[in-house]
């Protein structure tokens, strides 16, 4: 029989089953809030924290990579610039010849390509194991060695030109002083056998005008060894020639620098030849009446002074008319002034002044120049017919029968060399005074000038 419980009994079980339920579902719902807010909380900060870390990580590669690949280049700079040292280092063991040098050469050039094949395989396979800072130092000090070494061998390069220059400079002195020393000996060989060979045999009946050419011309060789001795002087003493030549001929234009000597070659042919024309080259008080004695006499003395060394006649004779001649044209030719300035004193003007000869290279110069201008002076005193000296006038027109150039070319106003035809010559200075034998005549030489025609206008 079953027993039937009371209502109420039944009501209240069901509510304490629905409390304890609610009280499971609450339990249920609040630790699912609490993994909710509370776990997955501590998880996403935790991850935050993972983020943070990884980012600085990230940094701090990047930063290495990049310090790394800095190095890198760098001593991939340092190596190029070792390569380039070592092979102007091989270059330079080519000229002379250096075997040991170059195998040193070519060993580095072949290590530093090696060294950076190495880098090359490293950085392909990711395996570089440099340390940025100490790279970067030791590239440093690589490439300045290296740079030091490319100027060592640039010096060395360029001493080594100088050198052969140096050399080269050297070698053409001595062959130019060979040379020189060679002319002198056979200027020498010339004028005592060559050039006046035709004079000692001689005679005063076959004396004809072309006699007197060949030993004006073997004078005139003298005179412009002078000027040559004069003009080097002038350039050791630092004179201005271009003032110099002014003071001479104050119009003259030239085309060419080297003209200028014809300037000064003009000045003593013009003091030197000065009173060719009479006995000692001075004023008679009695006309020479010409005759067969004198002639014989002044072609005598010709023959005896044309081979003499004047010094050496000098010396024996110190009060003779050449003494006297070649103390006044010295005095003539080489101003005080002048003199002073060339050797910074008048010792040679005063030992000339009084009776002696100085032993210089100049005064020789002169004493021989002196001598053959003085020799061909008797020269022209023992033809029977006149020997007259002219000169010409500046700005004269040109002529074919009294002169001659002394330069190929002549040269226009503004100083160029320009075509004869298209233009009038004039004379812009006598060279070389002309001479009458006779009623024949040696061409003055002068220096030419070219003056527009006024149909060239």
């Amino acid at each position: 029989m079953e027993t039937m419980k009371p209502k109420s009994a039944t009501i209240n079980r069901s509510k304490k089953l629905a409390k304890k339920f609610q009280k499971v579902i609450s339990l249920k719902s609040a630790s699912k809030i609490a993994s909710n807010n509370g776990i997955c909380m501590l998880n996403s900060h935790h991850k935050v924290k993972e983020d943070h870390f990884t980012d600085g990580k990230h940094e701090e590669n990047r930063a290495r990579n990049r310090a790394v690949m800095e190095a890198l280049i760098a001593r991939l700079f340092a190596g190029v610039t070792t390569i380039k040292a070592s092979y102007a280092e091989l270059q330079m063991a080519q000229h002379p010849y250096n075997n040991d040098s170059i195998q040193a050469s070519d060993k580095a050039v072949v290590d530093e390509l090696r060294a950076i094949s190495e880098l090359k395989r490293k950085f392909l396979k990711k395996e570089l194991d440099l340390s940025p800072q100490v790279t970067i130092m030791l590239a440093e000090i690589q490439e300045q060695q290296s740079i030091m070494k490319t100027y060592e061998i640039t010096i060395k390069r360029l001493q080594s030109e100088v050198d052969v220059r140096d050399s080269n400079i050297s070698s053409l002195k001595k062959t130019l002083e060979e040379r020189i020393a060679f002319n002198r000996s056979l200027e020498k060989k010339l004028n005592a056998s060559g050039a006046l060979s035709i004079f000692e045999t001689l005679k005063l009946s076959a004396l004809n005008p072309t006699h007197f050419v060949h030993f004006l011309h073997h004078a005139l060789r003298s005179i412009r060894g002078f000027v040559k001795v004069m003009i080097a002087e002038m350039e050791s003493a630092h004179w201005d020639l271009e003032a110099a030549v002014k003071f001479i001929h104050p119009n003259a234009v030239f085309s060419k620098p080297s003209h200028r000597s014809y300037a000064f070659e003009s000045f003593v042919c013009i003091t030197m030849f000065e009173g060719f024309n009479y006995p000692n080259f001075s004023v008679p008080d009695n006309p020479l009446q010409k005759n067969q004695n004198t002639q014989n006499l002044c072609f005598e003395k010709f023959k005896k002074l044309k081979s003499l060394n004047p010094k050496q006649y000098l010396a024996h004779n110190p009060n003779s008319s050449f003494a006297r001649f070649l103390k006044s044209k010295y005095l003539q030719v080489v101003h005080a002034k002048m003199e002073c300035s060339l050797f910074g004193n008048l010792n040679q003007r005063k030992l000339v002044n009084s009776g002696g000869y100085p032993d210089s290279a100049f005064f020789t110069a002169f004493a021989e120049m002196a001598k053959r201008v003085w020799t061909l002076h008797w020269l022209a005193m023992s033809f029977q017919e006149d020997v007259t000296i002219f000169q010409v006038k500046n700005n004269s027109r040109f002529s074919e029968v009294y002169m001659e150039s002394v330069t190929e070319e002549p040269v226009s106003s503004s100083g160029e060399s320009s075509d004869p035809s298209s233009g009038e010559l004039r004379v812009v200075f006598t060279v070389v005074p002309g001479f009458k034998i006779g009623k024949t005549v040696l061409q003055s030489q002068v220096y030419l000038s070219l003056v527009d025609s006024p149909g060239s206008r």
